[in-house]
């Protein structure tokens, strides 16, 4: 698995928040905006952006019907959003048991840093 750096468009906190709570889904399973927005703590206007900015990169899928005459916006991790997510919680394992993070680094080699 390459753990050569952060994703960058999941490394942002909310879209990690967001892909989190849908990857805790079973695959194909879809979360409504509605409740997506109070599970990652975000404005309609700050979820939609983020949601946009997801979909460009291929990580969620949006789909937008009706629930009788009530319109909805449902919201899904795709397999690449799992396996990009997958990829930088490996990246930040790497960081946190001590191997670098992947940028050729160790933990043994960096200076520690004393705060008194």
């Amino acid at each position: 698995m390459d753990i050569s750096g952060p994703d960058e468009t999941i490394h942002q906190i909310v879209r990690l928040r967001i892909m989190a709570a849908l990857t805790a889904l079973p695959e194909g399973e879809m979360l409504e905006f509605i409740r997506l927005r109070a599970m990652v703590a975000a404005s309609d206007g700050n979820l939609a952006t983020h949601l946009n900015t997801l979909d460009a990169a291929g990580y969620v899928s949006v789909v937008k019907d009706y629930a009788g005459r009530k319109p909805r916006t449902r919201i899904a991790a795709t397999a690449a959003g799992r396996a990009a997510l997958e990829r930088h919680v490996a990246y930040l394992r790497s960081i946190i048991d001590g191997e670098g993070g992947g940028d050729g680094v160790t933990t043994a080699g960096r200076a520690a840093v004393v705060v008194s």
